[in-house]
């Protein structure tokens, strides 16, 4: 059996064990996720919250953006607070004052340090204690009169501070949060149900465990949430397992054989292909991606601001129509349109460079397409801001406005909408890519791994889908990192490693069977930690301790094929030079080279600083997750996306001179600009916040006496260098874009002039 066959058995291998263990884990959060009670009663009866209440205040959290203001279990936005350990803090301090009042006539501050312990042990008896039982056929939690009268002040906090109480002007500034964020105070009162019930899974210990349905988290120490054995014992088999994983791949590259590069031919292999009809029409593709780009970045500047003046834009009041929940939402998800347009396209262009083959109404199908994306893009982010601005019901909102779940934020209708879309791209990718699929070539293994990579990024956006309007968030996070790390993050990746490996093979840069050899062996060793590594996301999200385990395992065997991401980015480097017509595609090589960088740095190092347990535990939804998204999304991504687009480019300009001094700018603008923003403001913020944490608990960190502080707004103004020149790159990019439109329609003129005169 030859090599190559042994490599897809094992990736076949990959696919079905990793697929097994991912569903067999996602039944057992089904079965062990924090439960809804029918009912929250005080010790006399007396109900405080139903579940209808919770369900229905879930839907009000997310019609104010959900994860976009603020976070529960700390997945979410950094400017307001994690509602959910904000809440345990100031039900934490009402307890306490409560109760020292009621025993010693003093405020909990003015107590002797052995008052003080005595009180602390006696919350934590209290609120750790799991009170959930049957009532003939409910399932109730009893309160006691103490925590209940402690509620109630947190609520008071709450509902003046979602409405429009001038008390609470200054903190909602501090927290981003516009005038009136719930106008209405029914659906106030609702949304401290929903709120109250993610503190109460926080800290509740689990039937017969001694650790809470959220592993002890948020940290806070007081309340006796302090990192569990299984998050200490597995963050180090972690960090072992990396060790033994980097060094088996070190061992496996110095035993592997140096095959020699093909000698690259005298001229540029693809001029002699002039583009299809539909492949014309996919330039639109392009163009529209850095549109999006552009509005991005503008999105970003504005997003970031509000971390300093949360209500204003220097000094513009902008927050009435633009609040940070709607910027950060349109931010966040046009990262993934802008680059999903460009690899989308570049699945329509590559698709009949493979095939030779141009299907009937092909490229009115891609213009279709194209006209259906901008629909979708367009109608969901009206349909966000709508939402936001709390102009649907509760029910509307989750067909036609804001999901409240990161990156999934756009309602029902346009995340169908958006699928069937991705079905469309799939349809047309098939037509064209058919005939190459029956091919016996050398580049077949390659091309299959292509199409099936295309087959599951048409597919796996729909486990969005499984997030249904009431869904337990547990099981909602569950699914939703389904669309996010493997949707995105997964197949995406696999398609862009075949697209390169095959671009290369039709210049002549590489031999046809090394490709098909490197391909699959790095879709095997991404994929064998890729996908089990979905779990990572999910330690603290109301799953077991079986979740901490896999996770934690192979969300360090992802970090391990980046371990040697360097011989590929110098390869790639080299390839620059193999023969003088390469100039063409120099900086189309010189992004995938940044790729490479950005992999190690970006998804490499910054990811593994927040996938331990241990180092999740304390630092989840603080600016260190943010360090690692820009870093990991843009350098990787972005940057692969532009790659991927200039390639495509460079075969639909043909002998078009190119403005090379803008690709240039534009390059080292964008990395530059990255790095600055990265290093200079997000990582710092982050380590700052990380003291905090340690220090006073997360609650503090994530309060505004740490994110104004002086040394944190300071950071963020010193974004403001990286973020200027980020934008001068996407300004630079768009420029080169708009320099190619213009020769081209200079050049179309020309040819109708000369045919008219004939």
């Amino acid at each position: 059996m030859s090599s190559l066959r042994k490599t897809a058995i094992a990736l076949l291998i990959v696919l079905i064990a990793s697929f097994t263990v991912l569903l067999s884990l996602g039944s057992e959060i089904y079965r062990e996720m924090p439960p809804i009670p029918d009912a929250f009663t005080s010790e006399s009866g007396q109900t405080l919250y139903s579940k209808n209440d919770i369900l229905r205040g879930q839907l009000v959290w997310r019609s104010m953006g959900g994860h976009q203001l603020g976070s529960i279990w700390g997945h979410g936005s950094y400017v307001a607070p994690d509602w959910s350990a904000d809440w345990l803090h100031r039900e934490a301090e009402a307890w306490l004052n409560i109760s020292a009042q009621n025993q010693y006539g003093k405020a909990f501050a003015e107590l002797d340090k052995s008052q003080q312990a005595a009180l602390e042990q006696a919350l934590r008896d209290d609120m750790r204690r799991n009170t959930l039982f049957n009532n003939g056929d409910k399932l109730e939690v009893q309160l006691s009169a103490t925590r209940i009268e402690a509620i109630g002040q947190v609520v008071e906090h709450y509902v003046a501070l979602f409405g429009d109480d001038a008390s609470m002007q200054t903190l909602r500034e501090q927290y981003a949060m516009k005038e009136g964020t719930i106008p209405d105070l029914e659906n106030r009162q609702q949304l401290n149900a929903f709120v109250f019930w993610s503190a109460w899974a926080a800290i509740t210990e689990r039937p017969g465990e001694t650790y809470t349905y959220t592993a002890n988290w948020p940290y806070d120490p007081q309340l006796g949430n302090t990192p569990t054995s299984d998050n200490i014992v597995w963050s180090i088999l972690s960090i072992v397992t990396l060790i033994a994983g980097i060094g088996g791949l070190v061992w496996y590259h110095a035993a592997g054989k140096a095959h020699p590069l093909p000698e690259p031919a005298k001229e540029d292999p693809l001029f002699r292909f002039k583009p299809t009809p539909s492949q014309k029409a996919v330039g639109k593709y392009f163009i529209t991606a850095i549109g999006l780009f552009l509005l991005q970045i503008v999105l970003g500047g504005i997003t970031a601001h509000y971390a300093v003046e949360g209500q204003q834009f220097y000094g513009l009041p902008l927050a009435e129509i633009l609040p940070y929940s709607v910027t950060r939402t349109w931010h966040t998800q046009l990262a993934v349109f802008w680059i999903a347009t460009a690899w989308l396209g570049t699945g329509l262009y590559i698709a009949p460079a493979l095939s030779g083959y141009e299907p009937k109404y092909q490229r009115l199908g891609v213009n279709v397409l194209w006209v259906a994306l901008v629909v979708v893009v367009l109608g969901s982010m009206a349909g966000e801001w709508l939402g936001v601005q709390q102009y649907f019901s509760l029910d509307n909102n989750f067909l036609f406005g804001h999901q409240g779940y990161e990156y999934v934020d756009l309602g029902r209708v346009w995340q169908i909408l958006l699928l069937a879309g991705l079905m469309i791209w799939l349809t047309l990718v098939t037509a064209a890519i058919r005939p190459a699929l029956k091919l016996q070539g050398e580049m077949r293994p390659v091309i299959w791994v292509l199409y099936a990579s295309c087959v599951a990024i048409g597919l796996f956006y729909g486990a969005g889908l499984f997030m249904g309007k009431h869904t337990n968030l547990a099981m909602a996070e569950y699914w939703r990192w389904w669309v996010v790390h493997l949707w995105v993050e997964g197949f995406f990746e696999t398609f862009a490693t075949s697209v390169i490996a095959l671009l290369l093979v039709r210049l002549g840069l590489i031999r046809a069977r090394n490709a098909n050899a490197a391909v699959l062996f790095a879709t095997v060793i991404f994929l064998t930690g890729g996908l089990i590594g979905t779990l990572h996301h999910l330690y603290f999200t109301g799953t077991t301790n079986s979740i901490i385990a896999w996770g934690s395992i192979f969300s360090a065997l992802e970090v391990v094929p980046l371990a040697l991401i360097g011989f590929e980015a110098v390869e790639s480097y080299r390839l620059r030079h193999a023969a003088p017509w390469m100039q063409r595609y120099h900086w189309a090589i010189m992004f995938f080279v940044a790729t490479a960088f950005w992999n190690l740095v970006g998804a490499g190092v910054l990811g593994f600083l927040i996938n331990p347990p241990i180092s999740l535990y304390f630092i989840q939804g603080l600016n260190t997750t943010a360090t690692h998204g820009h870093a990991a999304f843009m350098g990787v991504y972005g940057m692969l996306g532009i790659g991927l687009m200039l390639s495509c480019l460079r075969g639909l300009t043909l002998e078009m001179p190119w403005n090379e001094k803008l690709l240039k700018g534009a390059f080292w603008s964008l990395n530059l600009g990255l790095a600055a923003m990265v290093f200079m403001s997000l990582l710092p913020m982050g380590i700052t916040q990380f003291f905090a944490v340690i220090e006073n608990g997360y609650w503090f960190a994530r309060s505004p006496a740490v994110i104004h502080s002086s040394t944190v707004e300071t950071l963020v103004w010193m974004r403001v260098f990286g973020d200027v020149i980020f934008s001068v790159g996407g300004l630079l990019l768009a420029m080169f874009l708009v320099d190619i439109v213009r020769k081209a329609m200079s050049r179309r003129t020309v040819a109708a002039i000369q045919t008219s005169t004939i």
